[in-house]
């Protein structure tokens, strides 16, 4: 058996490495960037608000609304 290195420990050496845990993410969402800022909650009242806008439409367009 030689003593050198196999083709996957090469291949390890040449990849950059992970970051340990989350810090990368966190540096990742910690940068500035330009562009609308949005709050997640409204994100997620007006996604709910269009699925409701949506199911709403195709009940209408079916005629199955009693109150319309």
């Amino acid at each position: 058996m030689s003593k050198g290195k196999g083709k996957r420990e090469k291949r390890r050496e040449k990849s950059a490495p992970m970051p340990t845990a989350s810090a990368g993410l966190l540096r990742f969402f910690e940068e500035e960037t330009q562009g609308i800022r949005i709050k997640p909650e409204l994100v997620m009242i007006l996604t709910v608000g269009l699925i409701i806008a949506c199911v709403l439409a195709q009940l209408y367009a079916l005629g199955k609304l009693p109150f319309l």
